[in-house]
């Protein structure tokens, strides 16, 4: 296969857009995307594009909604949607368009105006209606069972993983005020994490993500066409994807089979053997904080049961040994079909030292992931400096 670079990234100013019509909303990032590539449309031979399943928009076939906002005039565009993994699936298929050699230059777009449609309305109606649907409050329910589940698994006491919890809330809500396209902005203390009201047991309001509306656009090239494109490509080094079972009930949610495998087969592209020595900079799918605690482990980041006593020493934070979601993740902002492209976007302005005062410095390397489908998808990215 051919060498894949990331070329361009844009992004847009995230949270209630009721600025712009969903469309309109695309183009800002499609428009800032070309423009940090320096191309014109007409040298994007390709369009990739992806949101929620369309019930999440109310509208079917929402890829042709956008055709003119991204510019696929009489060019291929493709839709895929996997819920919040949608991100690094657009991504995952323009890196094959572009490796396979079928196209050299392709554009993946996300995006999402989750204020228009009734999100919480969709996640609650998407499990299984006899086993499961009666007792799942959605995303926050699910993660509940999770988040107890890792308690119990490591014979922790409730207090001591919400402390954990909460001191990764307060280290994103900090992170986000350096982000220009962060959704929520706010300083906040343990105190105030720990006093927020309980949404789903043990899972409190400043431990979970927003709806928000927003779009990223991301350019893929070829390795010649990469090098006249720009001097700083970040070469996509190692990728992997992997599912599981349907049904909560089947699988462990602690020890994530589908994060674990999706990471070792990243790293294994990639070269990475040690990943907290070889990765210089996270950006992790972190839409509950109990359950970044569990995608540490997952990811190798650290051992099983070890994340909690690493989070309270600050091996995580901006100046810790591995710094994750200085852009705030996904706690600060999620437009879901975009969510997972941002982390690959977030992470490509790291390596390329772009970051503006969210860079970490002198990185190399940098990881990306996204999770989604019926909570039983996993992707991850390692994008790098060199090829």
């Amino acid at each position: 296969m051919r060498k894949v670079a990331i070329v361009g990234v844009g992004q847009t100013r995230c949270g209630r857009r009721d600025d712009v019509s969903f469309p309109e909303l695309v183009h800002e990032a499609v428009k800032e995307a070309l423009e940090d590539a320096r191309l014109d449309i007409k040298d994007i031979e390709a369009f990739i594009t992806g949101s929620m399943p369309a019930p999440m928009s109310g509208i079917n076939a929402p890829h042709l909604y956008w055709a003119d906002a991204v510019g696929a005039y009489r060019k291929p565009i493709i839709r895929v949607a996997t819920c919040g993994t949608t991100g690094g699936s657009i991504a995952h298929t323009g890196y094959y368009h572009v490796a396979s050699g079928l196209f050299d230059v392709v554009m993946v777009v996300g995006a999402e105006k989750m204020y228009e449609g009734d999100p919480q309305g969709v996640m609650t109606t998407i499990w299984d209606y006899r086993y499961e649907r009666p007792f799942l409050a959605g995303a926050p329910g699910v993660f509940a069972m999770q988040a107890m589940e890792y308690i119990h698994r490591y014979n922790f006491t409730l207090e001591e993983v919400a402390e954990a919890a909460a001191l990764l809330s307060v280290k994103h809500h900090l992170a986000a005020l350096d982000n220009p396209y962060a959704h929520i902005k706010q300083e906040i203390t343990v105190e105030d994490v720990l006093r927020s009201r309980i949404v789903a047991y043990p899972i409190r309001l400043l431990d979970i993500c927003p709806i928000s509306d927003g779009a990223c656009a991301v350019i893929l090239a070829s390795e010649d066409k990469a090098r006249k494109i720009t001097d700083t490509p970040v070469w996509i080094k190692g990728l992997g994807y992997c599912g599981d079972e349907q049904l909560l009930a089947d699988k462990d949610l602690v020890w994530w089979l589908s994060a674990v495998k999706a990471a070792q087969k990243a790293y294994k592209m990639a070269g990475i053997e040690n990943p907290v020595k070889q990765i210089d900079v996270a950006e992790v799918y972190n839409p509950f904080t109990y359950q970044e605690l569990t995608f540490y482990e997952c990811f190798g980041f650290c051992s099983r049961g070890e994340a909690v006593k690493l989070v309270k020493e600050g091996f995580f934070n901006k100046d810790g040994q591995l710094p994750t979601d200085p852009s705030g993740g996904v706690l600060c902002t999620n437009p879901i079909g975009a969510t997972g492209l941002q982390r690959i976007a977030e992470a490509a302005l790291q390596v390329m030292g772009r970051a503006g005062k969210r860079q970490i410095p002198a990185v190399e390397t940098a990881f990306a992931h996204a999770m989604g489908g019926s909570y039983s998808l996993n992707s991850v990215f390692i994008l790098s400096r060199s090829k």
